[in-house]
Protein backbone atom coordinates (compact mmCIF):
# COMPACT_ATOMS: atom_id res chain seq x y z
CA UNK A 1 0.00 0.00 0.00
CA UNK A 2 1.01 3.19 -0.11
CA UNK A 3 2.22 5.72 2.66
CA UNK A 4 -1.28 6.72 4.70
CA UNK A 5 -1.66 10.16 5.74
CA UNK A 6 -4.58 9.54 7.93
CA UNK A 7 -4.11 6.47 10.22
CA UNK A 8 -6.48 5.73 12.96
CA UNK A 9 -5.57 3.57 16.63
CA UNK A 10 -8.33 1.59 18.43
CA UNK A 11 -7.63 1.40 21.84
CA UNK A 12 -5.66 3.65 23.89
CA UNK A 13 -3.00 0.38 25.42
CA UNK A 14 0.72 -0.41 24.87
CA UNK A 15 0.08 -1.98 21.67
CA UNK A 16 -1.42 1.51 20.30
CA UNK A 17 1.20 3.31 22.02
CA UNK A 18 4.08 1.75 20.38
CA UNK A 19 2.85 1.48 17.05
CA UNK A 20 1.93 5.38 17.51
CA UNK A 21 5.15 6.52 18.19
CA UNK A 22 6.88 4.00 15.98
CA UNK A 23 4.36 5.62 13.23
CA UNK A 24 5.17 8.83 13.85
CA UNK A 25 9.05 8.23 13.62
CA UNK A 26 8.87 7.23 10.21
CA UNK A 27 5.67 8.79 8.66
CA UNK A 28 6.00 12.76 10.32
CA UNK A 29 4.07 14.28 8.44
CA UNK A 30 1.32 11.58 9.19
CA UNK A 31 -2.21 12.37 10.93
CA UNK A 32 -3.04 9.67 14.12
CA UNK A 33 -5.45 9.84 15.86
CA UNK A 34 -6.05 7.20 18.79
CA UNK A 35 -9.40 6.22 19.89
CA UNK A 36 -10.45 5.02 23.51
CA UNK A 37 -13.92 3.80 24.74
CA UNK A 38 -12.76 3.74 28.55
CA UNK A 39 -12.12 7.43 30.19
CA UNK A 40 -8.40 6.65 30.90
CA UNK A 41 -5.22 5.86 29.05
CA UNK A 42 -4.05 1.48 29.24
CA UNK A 43 -6.92 1.12 31.72
CA UNK A 44 -7.54 -2.74 30.46
CA UNK A 45 -4.87 -4.77 29.71
CA UNK A 46 -2.00 -2.85 30.12
CA UNK A 47 -2.81 -1.77 33.71
CA UNK A 48 -0.53 -2.86 36.18
CA UNK A 49 -2.78 -4.44 38.29
CA UNK A 50 -4.26 -6.27 35.37
CA UNK A 51 -1.10 -8.18 34.27
CA UNK A 52 1.92 -9.99 35.89
CA UNK A 53 3.86 -7.43 35.22
CA UNK A 54 6.79 -10.00 34.48
CA UNK A 55 8.43 -8.52 31.84
CA UNK A 56 7.66 -12.05 30.04
CA UNK A 57 11.54 -12.67 29.38
CA UNK A 58 11.27 -16.78 29.55
CA UNK A 59 13.75 -16.64 32.52
CA UNK A 60 11.64 -18.04 35.02
CA UNK A 61 7.97 -19.19 33.37
CA UNK A 62 8.20 -23.02 32.59
CA UNK A 63 5.30 -23.28 30.10
CA UNK A 64 7.56 -21.37 27.39
CA UNK A 65 9.94 -24.50 27.95
CA UNK A 66 7.89 -27.76 27.34
CA UNK A 67 9.11 -30.88 27.44
CA UNK A 68 9.04 -33.31 24.37
CA UNK A 69 8.16 -36.95 24.55
CA UNK A 70 11.29 -37.75 23.86
CA UNK A 71 12.50 -36.20 27.34
CA UNK A 72 14.34 -33.08 25.96
CA UNK A 73 13.46 -29.75 26.19
CA UNK A 74 12.10 -27.37 23.76
CA UNK A 75 13.90 -23.99 24.23
CA UNK A 76 12.13 -22.27 20.90
CA UNK A 77 9.98 -20.11 22.12
CA UNK A 78 11.60 -19.05 25.39
CA UNK A 79 14.84 -17.63 23.19
CA UNK A 80 12.39 -15.97 20.75
CA UNK A 81 10.37 -14.48 23.97
CA UNK A 82 13.72 -13.00 25.94
CA UNK A 83 14.72 -12.06 22.66
CA UNK A 84 11.77 -9.90 21.99
CA UNK A 85 11.82 -8.45 25.49
CA UNK A 86 15.86 -7.57 25.07
CA UNK A 87 14.25 -5.96 21.80
CA UNK A 88 11.00 -3.78 24.09
CA UNK A 89 14.14 -2.72 26.30
CA UNK A 90 16.30 -1.07 23.39
CA UNK A 91 12.69 0.45 22.69
CA UNK A 92 12.51 2.05 26.41
CA UNK A 93 15.97 2.96 26.28
CA UNK A 94 15.52 5.22 23.49
CA UNK A 95 12.54 7.06 24.76
CA UNK A 96 14.02 7.33 28.00
CA UNK A 97 17.37 8.57 26.37
CA UNK A 98 15.26 11.36 24.39
CA UNK A 99 13.75 12.13 27.35
CA UNK A 100 10.09 11.25 26.19
CA UNK A 101 8.77 9.95 29.34
CA UNK A 102 7.54 12.32 32.06
CA UNK A 103 9.48 11.88 35.80
CA UNK A 104 8.10 9.91 38.18
CA UNK A 105 8.90 6.53 39.68
CA UNK A 106 10.71 4.41 37.12
CA UNK A 107 8.27 2.47 35.08
CA UNK A 108 10.74 -1.08 34.93
CA UNK A 109 12.76 -2.37 38.37
CA UNK A 110 15.31 -4.64 38.27
CA UNK A 111 13.49 -8.28 40.22
CA UNK A 112 15.36 -11.10 40.39
CA UNK A 113 13.34 -13.68 38.18
CA UNK A 114 13.21 -17.86 39.49
CA UNK A 115 11.51 -21.41 38.60
CA UNK A 116 10.41 -23.15 41.44
CA UNK A 117 9.93 -26.81 41.45
CA UNK A 118 9.49 -30.24 44.04
CA UNK A 119 9.52 -33.76 43.57
CA UNK A 120 12.09 -35.90 41.56
CA UNK A 121 10.34 -35.24 37.90
CA UNK A 122 10.25 -31.70 38.23
CA UNK A 123 13.67 -31.19 39.17
CA UNK A 124 15.14 -33.46 36.50
CA UNK A 125 12.78 -31.27 34.35
CA UNK A 126 14.18 -28.06 35.71
CA UNK A 127 17.58 -29.64 35.42
CA UNK A 128 17.35 -30.13 31.93
CA UNK A 129 15.77 -26.80 30.89
CA UNK A 130 18.60 -25.01 32.95
CA UNK A 131 21.32 -27.13 31.04
CA UNK A 132 19.26 -26.17 27.85
CA UNK A 133 19.18 -22.37 28.23
CA UNK A 134 22.83 -21.63 29.55
CA UNK A 135 24.52 -22.45 26.17
CA UNK A 136 23.04 -19.33 25.10
CA UNK A 137 24.50 -15.75 26.07
CA UNK A 138 20.85 -14.96 26.61
CA UNK A 139 20.82 -17.47 29.96
CA UNK A 140 24.14 -17.64 30.63
CA UNK A 141 23.65 -15.60 33.66
CA UNK A 142 21.26 -18.34 34.94
CA UNK A 143 21.91 -19.85 38.23
CA UNK A 144 20.77 -23.44 39.31
CA UNK A 145 20.56 -24.84 42.67
CA UNK A 146 18.69 -27.45 44.64
CA UNK A 147 21.38 -27.07 48.31
CA UNK A 148 18.68 -25.97 50.54
CA UNK A 149 20.56 -23.28 53.09
CA UNK A 150 21.45 -21.77 49.23
CA UNK A 151 17.94 -21.52 47.72
CA UNK A 152 16.82 -20.18 51.81
CA UNK A 153 19.26 -17.33 50.74
CA UNK A 154 17.37 -16.46 48.00
CA UNK A 155 13.95 -16.42 49.00
CA UNK A 156 14.00 -17.14 52.55
CA UNK A 157 10.29 -16.20 52.89
CA UNK A 158 9.03 -19.37 50.84
CA UNK A 159 12.00 -21.30 52.38
CA UNK A 160 10.91 -20.93 56.60
CA UNK A 161 8.92 -24.09 58.21
CA UNK A 162 9.57 -25.73 54.79
CA UNK A 163 10.66 -29.79 55.00
CA UNK A 164 15.11 -30.01 54.33
CA UNK A 165 14.37 -33.63 53.31
CA UNK A 166 12.10 -32.16 50.51
CA UNK A 167 13.11 -32.43 47.05
CA UNK A 168 13.13 -28.76 45.45
CA UNK A 169 15.44 -27.29 43.15
CA UNK A 170 15.13 -23.41 42.01
CA UNK A 171 16.84 -21.26 39.01
CA UNK A 172 17.71 -17.39 38.90
CA UNK A 173 18.06 -14.96 36.89
CA UNK A 174 19.10 -11.68 38.41
CA UNK A 175 18.54 -9.55 35.67
CA UNK A 176 14.88 -10.05 35.77
CA UNK A 177 12.53 -7.19 35.24
CA UNK A 178 9.36 -5.48 36.95
CA UNK A 179 7.29 -3.72 34.48
CA UNK A 180 4.27 -1.29 34.96
CA UNK A 181 3.17 -1.86 31.50
CA UNK A 182 -0.15 1.26 32.69
CA UNK A 183 2.87 3.56 33.68
CA UNK A 184 4.73 3.32 30.47
CA UNK A 185 1.56 3.19 28.27
CA UNK A 186 0.34 6.45 29.73
CA UNK A 187 4.00 7.79 29.43
CA UNK A 188 4.12 6.93 25.62
CA UNK A 189 0.76 8.57 25.21
CA UNK A 190 1.31 11.95 27.32
CA UNK A 191 4.73 12.36 25.20
CA UNK A 192 2.33 11.69 21.56
CA UNK A 193 -0.17 14.31 22.99
CA UNK A 194 2.56 16.86 22.06
CA UNK A 195 3.33 16.03 18.98
CA UNK A 196 1.53 18.23 16.05
CA UNK A 197 -0.85 15.33 13.81
CA UNK A 198 -1.50 13.30 17.30
CA UNK A 199 -4.84 13.27 18.83
CA UNK A 200 -6.34 11.12 21.19
CA UNK A 201 -9.78 10.62 22.11
CA UNK A 202 -11.10 9.31 25.12
CA UNK A 203 -14.30 7.96 25.64
CA UNK A 204 -15.14 7.26 22.09
CA UNK A 205 -16.74 3.66 20.96
CA UNK A 206 -16.66 2.24 17.63
CA UNK A 207 -19.22 1.36 16.08
CA UNK A 208 -18.79 0.51 12.70
CA UNK A 209 -15.34 -0.23 10.20
CA UNK A 210 -16.51 -0.26 6.71
CA UNK A 211 -13.89 -0.41 3.59
CA UNK A 212 -14.15 1.90 0.75
CA UNK A 213 -12.83 1.61 -3.09
CA UNK A 214 -10.60 4.22 -2.61
CA UNK A 215 -8.83 1.68 -0.02
CA UNK A 216 -9.60 3.92 2.66
CA UNK A 217 -11.88 3.09 6.08
CA UNK A 218 -14.86 4.59 7.21
CA UNK A 219 -15.14 4.36 10.70
CA UNK A 220 -18.54 4.89 12.45
CA UNK A 221 -17.87 6.54 16.37
CA UNK A 222 -20.04 7.07 19.36
CA UNK A 223 -18.76 9.69 21.90
CA UNK A 224 -20.23 8.10 24.98
CA UNK A 225 -20.74 10.91 27.09
CA UNK A 226 -22.77 13.15 24.80
CA UNK A 227 -24.24 10.05 23.06
CA UNK A 228 -23.82 11.52 19.63
CA UNK A 229 -22.35 9.66 16.28
CA UNK A 230 -19.57 10.98 13.61
CA UNK A 231 -17.46 9.28 11.40
CA UNK A 232 -13.66 9.43 10.38
CA UNK A 233 -12.05 7.77 7.32
CA UNK A 234 -8.87 6.45 7.32
CA UNK A 235 -5.86 5.34 5.01
CA UNK A 236 -4.59 2.77 7.93
CA UNK A 237 -6.66 1.23 10.80
CA UNK A 238 -4.66 -0.70 13.79
CA UNK A 239 -7.14 -2.74 15.87
CA UNK A 240 -5.31 -2.96 19.35
CA UNK A 241 -8.27 -2.94 21.78
CA UNK A 242 -7.47 -6.15 23.75
CA UNK A 243 -10.11 -8.50 24.50
CA UNK A 244 -12.38 -6.45 22.14
CA UNK A 245 -10.42 -6.71 19.32
CA UNK A 246 -12.51 -9.76 17.77
CA UNK A 247 -15.63 -8.00 18.23
CA UNK A 248 -14.08 -5.65 15.78
CA UNK A 249 -12.07 -7.55 13.55
CA UNK A 250 -15.99 -9.41 12.42
CA UNK A 251 -17.06 -5.68 11.97
CA UNK A 252 -14.44 -5.29 9.54
CA UNK A 253 -15.89 -8.12 7.30
CA UNK A 254 -12.16 -8.65 6.22
CA UNK A 255 -11.90 -12.25 4.41
CA UNK A 256 -8.90 -12.86 6.67
CA UNK A 257 -10.59 -12.15 9.92
CA UNK A 258 -13.30 -15.30 8.83
CA UNK A 259 -13.35 -18.04 11.36
CA UNK A 260 -11.81 -16.26 13.89
CA UNK A 261 -13.36 -17.14 17.53
CA UNK A 262 -12.37 -16.18 21.17
CA UNK A 263 -12.62 -18.03 24.37
CA UNK A 264 -12.34 -15.36 27.38
CA UNK A 265 -10.61 -16.15 30.24
CA UNK A 266 -11.01 -13.91 33.68
CA UNK A 267 -7.70 -13.91 36.34
CA UNK A 268 -7.97 -13.08 40.23
CA UNK A 269 -4.87 -12.32 42.91
CA UNK A 270 -4.11 -13.21 46.59
CA UNK A 271 -2.96 -9.55 47.44
CA UNK A 272 -1.04 -9.42 50.91
CA UNK A 273 -1.96 -7.04 53.32
CA UNK A 274 0.61 -7.32 55.63
CA UNK A 275 3.72 -4.77 55.15
CA UNK A 276 6.17 -6.71 57.40
CA UNK A 277 5.48 -9.73 54.78
CA UNK A 278 5.83 -8.01 51.80
CA UNK A 279 9.14 -6.67 53.28
CA UNK A 280 10.45 -10.40 53.39
CA UNK A 281 9.91 -11.35 49.82
CA UNK A 282 12.13 -9.74 46.86
CA UNK A 283 11.59 -11.87 43.75
CA UNK A 284 9.10 -13.11 40.83
CA UNK A 285 9.04 -17.04 41.49
CA UNK A 286 7.14 -18.76 38.97
CA UNK A 287 6.20 -22.79 39.31
CA UNK A 288 5.00 -25.52 37.28
CA UNK A 289 1.27 -24.74 35.65
CA UNK A 290 -1.25 -27.15 36.36
CA UNK A 291 -2.12 -29.72 33.42
CA UNK A 292 -4.93 -28.32 31.19
CA UNK A 293 -4.20 -24.94 32.73
CA UNK A 294 -3.58 -22.02 30.02
CA UNK A 295 -0.40 -19.66 30.22
CA UNK A 296 -1.71 -17.02 32.02
CA UNK A 297 -2.41 -19.24 34.99
CA UNK A 298 1.20 -19.94 35.85
CA UNK A 299 1.42 -19.88 39.45
CA UNK A 300 3.85 -17.56 40.89
CA UNK A 301 4.54 -15.70 44.22
CA UNK A 302 5.25 -12.06 42.85
CA UNK A 303 6.93 -8.46 44.04
CA UNK A 304 5.42 -5.48 42.14
CA UNK A 305 6.61 -1.99 42.02
CA UNK A 306 3.58 0.07 41.76
CA UNK A 307 4.42 3.56 41.23
CA UNK A 308 6.90 3.10 43.96
CA UNK A 309 4.91 1.35 46.38
CA UNK A 310 6.11 -2.72 46.74
CA UNK A 311 3.21 -4.97 46.83
CA UNK A 312 3.00 -8.53 46.97
CA UNK A 313 0.67 -11.08 45.07
CA UNK A 314 0.05 -14.80 44.72
CA UNK A 315 -1.95 -16.47 42.08
CA UNK A 316 -3.35 -15.64 39.13
CA UNK A 317 -6.29 -18.22 39.53
CA UNK A 318 -8.32 -18.35 36.21
CA UNK A 319 -12.16 -18.06 36.27
CA UNK A 320 -14.59 -17.96 33.40
CA UNK A 321 -16.93 -14.57 32.20
CA UNK A 322 -18.44 -14.50 29.01
CA UNK A 323 -16.90 -10.57 29.06
CA UNK A 324 -13.93 -10.08 26.54
CA UNK A 325 -12.64 -6.48 28.36
CA UNK A 326 -12.56 -6.34 32.53
CA UNK A 327 -15.01 -3.06 31.39
CA UNK A 328 -16.89 -5.43 28.99
CA UNK A 329 -20.53 -7.12 28.45
CA UNK A 330 -21.37 -10.28 29.29
CA UNK A 331 -23.42 -9.94 26.14
CA UNK A 332 -19.54 -10.04 24.57
CA UNK A 333 -19.29 -13.87 23.74
CA UNK A 334 -22.56 -14.43 22.62
CA UNK A 335 -22.33 -11.54 20.34
CA UNK A 336 -18.83 -12.72 18.82
CA UNK A 337 -20.44 -15.46 17.70
CA UNK A 338 -21.15 -15.88 13.94
CA UNK A 339 -21.52 -18.63 11.22
CA UNK A 340 -18.10 -19.07 10.43
CA UNK A 341 -16.82 -18.96 13.70
CA UNK A 342 -19.36 -21.53 15.62
CA UNK A 343 -17.98 -24.83 14.52
CA UNK A 344 -14.36 -24.02 14.88
CA UNK A 345 -15.27 -22.64 19.02
CA UNK A 346 -16.87 -25.66 19.08
CA UNK A 347 -14.52 -27.75 17.94
CA UNK A 348 -11.96 -26.43 19.83
CA UNK A 349 -13.98 -26.84 23.15
CA UNK A 350 -13.79 -30.59 22.32
CA UNK A 351 -10.50 -30.39 21.81
CA UNK A 352 -9.60 -28.35 25.16
CA UNK A 353 -11.77 -30.45 27.56
CA UNK A 354 -9.22 -30.42 30.33
CA UNK A 355 -8.55 -26.77 29.86
CA UNK A 356 -12.64 -26.70 30.34
CA UNK A 357 -12.60 -28.92 33.54
CA UNK A 358 -9.12 -26.68 34.97
CA UNK A 359 -11.35 -23.47 34.48
CA UNK A 360 -14.73 -25.36 36.51
CA UNK A 361 -12.14 -26.57 38.93
CA UNK A 362 -10.98 -22.80 39.28
CA UNK A 363 -14.28 -21.53 39.31
CA UNK A 364 -15.91 -23.56 41.79
CA UNK A 365 -12.70 -23.07 44.12
CA UNK A 366 -13.32 -21.61 48.01
CA UNK A 367 -10.69 -18.91 49.81
CA UNK A 368 -9.65 -22.13 51.86
CA UNK A 369 -8.43 -23.55 48.20
CA UNK A 370 -6.81 -20.82 47.10
CA UNK A 371 -5.32 -20.44 50.47
CA UNK A 372 -3.80 -23.83 50.10
CA UNK A 373 -2.22 -23.44 47.06
CA UNK A 374 -0.20 -20.77 48.35
CA UNK A 375 1.25 -22.62 50.98
CA UNK A 376 2.54 -24.91 48.54
CA UNK A 377 4.59 -22.04 47.96
CA UNK A 378 5.01 -19.77 50.99
CA UNK A 379 4.31 -22.67 53.96
CA UNK A 380 3.90 -20.17 57.31
CA UNK A 381 1.26 -17.72 55.23
CA UNK A 382 -2.00 -16.70 57.23
CA UNK A 383 -5.20 -17.01 55.87
CA UNK A 384 -5.62 -13.02 57.20
CA UNK A 385 -2.91 -11.40 55.79
CA UNK A 386 -4.30 -11.76 51.96
CA UNK A 387 -7.32 -10.91 50.12
CA UNK A 388 -9.00 -11.16 46.82
CA UNK A 389 -7.95 -9.29 43.76
CA UNK A 390 -9.56 -9.39 40.27
CA UNK A 391 -6.98 -9.10 37.60
CA UNK A 392 -7.61 -8.67 34.04
CA UNK A 393 -9.68 -10.26 31.39
CA UNK A 394 -7.98 -12.01 28.51
CA UNK A 395 -9.28 -13.84 25.29
CA UNK A 396 -7.45 -16.61 23.96
CA UNK A 397 -7.65 -17.18 20.04
CA UNK A 398 -9.55 -19.80 18.55
CA UNK A 399 -9.25 -20.45 14.36
CA UNK A 400 -10.23 -22.55 11.94
CA UNK A 401 -7.90 -26.16 11.55
CA UNK A 402 -8.16 -28.56 8.77
CA UNK A 403 -7.85 -31.48 10.88
CA UNK A 404 -9.13 -30.46 14.21
CA UNK A 405 -12.55 -28.21 13.05
CA UNK A 406 -10.95 -25.52 15.15
CA UNK A 407 -7.66 -24.95 17.32
CA UNK A 408 -7.42 -22.96 20.73
CA UNK A 409 -4.12 -20.51 20.37
CA UNK A 410 -2.31 -19.20 22.88
CA UNK A 411 0.17 -16.05 22.34
CA UNK A 412 -0.76 -13.14 20.10
CA UNK A 413 -1.61 -13.10 16.23
CA UNK A 414 -1.60 -10.10 14.16
CA UNK A 415 -4.56 -10.51 11.20
CA UNK A 416 -3.99 -8.09 8.11
CA UNK A 417 -6.41 -7.56 4.65
CA UNK A 418 -4.89 -8.29 1.69
CA UNK A 419 -4.03 -4.58 0.56
CA UNK A 420 -1.95 -3.96 4.14
CA UNK A 421 -4.75 -1.07 4.79
CA UNK A 422 -5.94 -2.85 8.62
CA UNK A 423 -4.05 -4.81 11.37
CA UNK A 424 -5.97 -6.57 13.76
CA UNK A 425 -4.00 -7.81 17.40
CA UNK A 426 -5.96 -10.82 18.58
CA UNK A 427 -4.34 -12.81 21.79
CA UNK A 428 -3.04 -12.52 25.62
CA UNK A 429 0.73 -13.53 26.96
CA UNK A 430 3.02 -12.59 26.64
CA UNK A 431 1.64 -9.35 24.33
CA UNK A 432 3.00 -6.63 25.97
CA UNK A 433 6.32 -7.80 27.00
CA UNK A 434 6.84 -8.28 23.33
CA UNK A 435 4.98 -5.18 21.98
CA UNK A 436 7.72 -3.90 19.64
CA UNK A 437 8.83 -6.85 18.33
CA UNK A 438 4.81 -7.39 17.64
CA UNK A 439 4.60 -4.34 15.83
CA UNK A 440 7.97 -4.60 14.11
CA UNK A 441 6.47 -7.41 12.26
CA UNK A 442 3.38 -5.45 11.60
CA UNK A 443 5.16 -2.77 9.68
CA UNK A 444 6.75 -5.37 7.57
CA UNK A 445 3.86 -7.03 7.13
CA UNK A 446 1.37 -3.79 6.02
CA UNK A 447 4.58 -1.89 5.05
CA UNK A 448 6.22 -4.01 2.38
CA UNK A 449 8.19 -1.75 0.44
CA UNK A 450 8.51 1.54 3.09
CA UNK A 451 10.42 -0.69 5.44
CA UNK A 452 13.35 -1.42 2.87
CA UNK A 453 14.00 1.63 2.28
CA UNK A 454 17.25 3.38 3.54
CA UNK A 455 15.30 6.21 5.34
CA UNK A 456 13.27 3.73 7.34
CA UNK A 457 15.92 1.55 8.10
CA UNK A 458 18.25 3.96 9.38
CA UNK A 459 15.08 5.22 11.72
CA UNK A 460 14.21 2.22 13.05
CA UNK A 461 17.92 1.37 13.62
CA UNK A 462 17.51 4.98 16.04
CA UNK A 463 15.15 2.97 17.86
CA UNK A 464 15.72 -0.68 18.20
CA UNK A 465 19.84 -1.07 17.29
CA UNK A 466 20.21 -4.54 16.98
CA UNK A 467 16.65 -4.31 14.41
CA UNK A 468 17.54 -7.09 11.15
CA UNK A 469 20.30 -8.90 13.62
CA UNK A 470 19.90 -11.96 15.70
CA UNK A 471 20.35 -11.32 19.49
CA UNK A 472 19.59 -15.49 19.80
CA UNK A 473 23.01 -16.38 17.56
CA UNK A 474 25.16 -13.28 18.15
CA UNK A 475 26.25 -13.99 21.23
CA UNK A 476 28.61 -10.76 21.74
CA UNK A 477 25.70 -8.27 20.38
CA UNK A 478 23.12 -9.95 23.24
CA UNK A 479 26.07 -8.93 25.83
CA UNK A 480 26.52 -5.49 24.54
CA UNK A 481 22.87 -4.84 24.28
CA UNK A 482 21.89 -5.95 27.32
CA UNK A 483 24.76 -3.91 28.90
CA UNK A 484 23.84 -0.92 27.26
CA UNK A 485 20.01 -1.10 28.11
CA UNK A 486 20.78 -2.19 31.29
CA UNK A 487 22.48 1.35 32.34
CA UNK A 488 20.29 3.57 30.39
CA UNK A 489 17.22 1.75 32.39
CA UNK A 490 19.36 1.90 35.36
CA UNK A 491 18.07 -1.77 36.39
CA UNK A 492 22.03 -2.74 38.22
CA UNK A 493 21.56 -5.23 40.74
Amino acid sequence: MKTPKNITLIGAGIMSATLAIMLKKLIPNAQIAIYERLDKIGAESSDAWNNAGTGHSAFCELNYTPEKENGEIDIEKALRISASFETSKQFWAYLKQQKKFPKGYPFINDIDHMSFVWGEANVTFLKKRYEALTKYAMFEDMKYSENFEEIQKWIPLMMKNRKRDEKIAVTRMEIGTDVNFGAITRGMIQYLETLDGVSVHLGQEIQDLTYQVNNTWHIEIEDLASKKEYAVTSDFVFIGAGGGSLILLEKTNIPEGRGYGGFPISGQWLRCTNKEVIKQHEAKVYGKAAEGSPPMSVPHLDTRMMDGERSLLFGPYAGFSTKFLKNGSYFDLPLSLEVDNIWPMLSAGYHNFKLTKYLINQVMQSPEDRFEALQKYYPEAKFEDWELAIAGQRVQIIKKDAEEGGKLKFGTEVVTDKNGTLACLLGASPGASTAVNIMLDLLETCFPEQIKTETWQKTIKEMIPTFGQSLITNATLCRETRKRTTAILKLES
